[in-house]
């Protein structure tokens, strides 16, 4: 499976593979493998790394090589549509990035805004121009978030599509009904991947894809969701909020960043997952994880 037949066979499920640590913060190869096999198995095919979850922001060009690697050679063996994402303040090193991964076989790519100061739109044309643009026998996704100091709208989003054929989706965790409105305008041109609460509100109206996050501890259940009516997905934001509430509860004043929860969430299917983050940031406890695990709702616990 290519990462061309994206289009012609839209992923219902979206997932992220984490990046897993040595105590001596070294890339835990084999873990990693089992990780992105696992997944394959068990939710989805469609998976990526190098979202602010798989630390993207964090690695060395040395660390980037190394993963991107084990993840495409991992990826062919699990029959994986694999995704890489890109996070840096440096454009030239965004370009350098894809023209690497790009030589080792992929051609499906997730880009975020540059963050040291927020693009105004002639930056952000060129922004994609130099993407998108630069490489058109590749496909991208893009991250709306507001770490890049600029949250994209229907506006923004039309006339990046109608410049660049090749930008093909964009993924999102907002779940205020107004902005996923807006963004729906340009569906279903552009494929929007949701996170629980904005997806269960999307899929009322549009097909789009699911952004898995809290559902991730239960593969089972999160393809019930997806495959589910309206009222059972409603039905679940019960359970989502517990976890939610859950994670904040225990990360108060420890650990606040992306890969800290996610990991603790595939840790739910792999108990021997590690939790640590690249210094300086913190991740969760084994107590914390403990804690979690212990707390899950009723029909989530694995």
């Amino acid at each position: 499976m290519s990462a061309s037949t994206l289009l012609d066979s839209p992923a219902k499920i979206l997932a992220t593979a984490v990046v897993p640590w040595t105590d001596r913060y070294e890339f835990d190869e084999p873990m990693f493998r089992r990780q992105v096999q696992a997944i394959a198995k068990n939710l989805t095919r469609h998976i990526y790394i190098f979202g602010t979850a798989g630390e993207g922001y964090a690695v060395t060009e040395k660390q980037f090589d190394q993963i991107t690697q084990a993840f495409w050679s991992c990826a062919q063996e699990a029959g994986v549509t694999p995704m890489v994402g890109l996070i840096s303040l440096s454009l030239p090193t965004i370009i350098d990035r894809i023209e690497r991964c790009r030589a080792l076989g992929f051609r499906l790519f997730q880009l975020s805004l540059p963050s040291w100061g927020a693009l105004n739109d002639q930056e952000l044309d060129r922004f994609f121009a130099e993407t998108c643009g630069r490489f058109p026998d590749c496909q991208f996704h893009h991250y709306n978030l507001l770490r890049t100091k600029r949250l994209l709208t229907a506006v923004d989003y039309q006339r990046l599509a109608d410049a660049h054929p090749n930008f093909i989706a964009v993924k999102a965790g907002s779940a205020d009904p107004a902005v996923i409105a807006d963004w729906l305008k340009v569906a279903p041109r552009l494929r929007f991947f949701l996170t629980e609460f904005g997806y269960t509100i999307a899929r009322r109206t549009h097909d789009v894809g699911f952004l898995i996050s809290l559902a991730s501890v239960n593969p089972v259940r999160a393809k019930a969701f997806v495959a589910g009516d309206d009222a059972l997905r409603t039905a679940e934001g019960a359970a989502f909020t517990a976890m939610g509430a859950m994670l904040k509860e225990l990360s108060a004043g420890k650990y606040h960043i992306d890969g800290a929860y996610d990991k603790m969430l595939y840790r739910v299917s792999d108990p021997k997952f590690p939790l640590r983050m690249l210094p300086p940031y913190a991740g969760a406890s084994d107590a914390d994880f403990a804690h979690f695990l212990a707390g899950l709702p009723a029909g989530w616990r694995p």
